[in-house]
């Protein structure tokens, strides 16, 4: 600190003046600090981040369910089946803007989590993301050439008539890395980057901070629950999301109790988002629970059949 502009008026006015010096320091040093990130400290954010959650969940509409019926619907004249398709730019957008939406709220949260830790989840997010677009667009053109995907690649009339038949542990290999590592690649950062957000979504009773819902907020709350239903479904992901869903509502009980603390409208959105998708899956596995055909593909107690198989055995003609 430079000590020239203090005036020499006498010790108590030295003091006071080296007294704002120093706290001058202080918030730059601060400032510095806060454009460095890590070292920023929580800024108390208020009202729904509808910039955030309108984006992702329009997103997750068009991008994530509404590419795989633009692939199907698009004339394959215009997609060739040995260039991407349209269903493949779709996946791309999405792989974009939703590491991009979670950052964002990150940025927005009450609190600050480890940058490292919510850096290695969005990188984890998009490696299994690109993992799954990969295997996702080989496995939309097999479907346009007859492949039956409430079977198995093995049972597949396709596969069995492969040849050389070693060609067939290739596909099930590809179907490994499209439904099952890319997923879980996929999925579980997805599922830790929404958690460590919600934990940040806790504010005091005396915060003031109690918006109300209105119909346009219930209503995205609703499109995000739906869709929910269909990325867990479609995406065999039930335990990492359950395991989610209890956390959710176990820290939000805990916040209460200890803390005396309640979700704000962000935190709302995001649970009662999970609550709707797990009453629609609980309606999907009582509506088709005794579907043998389905039963051959999901055997076990956990029993949750996709969509896209449901879709491929009654209503594609």
């Amino acid at each position: 600190m430079d000590t020239r502009h203090v005036r020499r008026r006498g010790r108590g006015e030295d003091l006071e003046e080296l007294m704002i010096d120093d706290f001058r320091e202080t918030a730059y040093n601060d400032a510095e600090l806060s454009d460095a990130g890590d070292m920023k400290p929580a800024r108390s954010v208020e009202g729904f981040h509808w910039d955030i959650w309108l984006l992702m969940t329009l997103q997750n509409w068009i991008f994530d369910f509404g590419r795989p019926i633009a692939a199907l619907m698009v004339p394959t004249e215009l997609f060739p089946m040995h260039l991407p398709s349209v269903g493949d730019y779709f996946h791309m957008m999405y792989n974009l803007i939703t590491p991009f939406c979670i950052l964002k709220l990150f940025e927005r949260s009450h609190t600050k989590t480890s940058s490292t830790f919510r850096n290695i989840c969005v990188i984890i997010f998009v490696m299994g993301a690109s993992i799954h677009l990969v295997g996702d667009s080989v496995n939309h053109r097999l479907v346009k050439l007859g492949y039956k995907l409430h079977l198995s690649v093995r049972d597949n009339p396709m596969m069995q008539s492969l040849q050389p038949r070693g060609l067939v542990d290739s596909f099930v290999l590809l179907y490994n890395y499209d439904e099952i590592i890319g997923h879980l690649m996929w999925y579980i950062p997805f599922f830790v980057s929404l958690l460590l957000y919600y934990t940040g979504c806790f504010l005091g009773y005396r915060s003031g901070d109690h918006p109300r819902r209105t119909l346009s907020w219930w209503t995205l709350t609703v499109l995000s629950g739906v869709y929910y239903w269909y990325l867990v479904t479609e995406g065999q992901i039930f335990s990492v999301y359950f395991i989610t869903f209890v956390v959710m509502i176990g820290y939000m009980v805990y916040k209460k109790q200890k803390h005396d603390a309640h979700l704000d409208i962000n935190g709302q959105f995001l649970l009662y988002s999970f609550a709707l998708c797990f009453i629609l899956i609980l309606i999907w596995v009582a509506y088709l629970w005794n579907d043998e055909a389905l039963r051959v593909k999901y055997p076990g107690l956990l029993y949750i059949p996709e969509p896209w198989s449901y879709y491929t055995l009654y209503i594609k003609p």
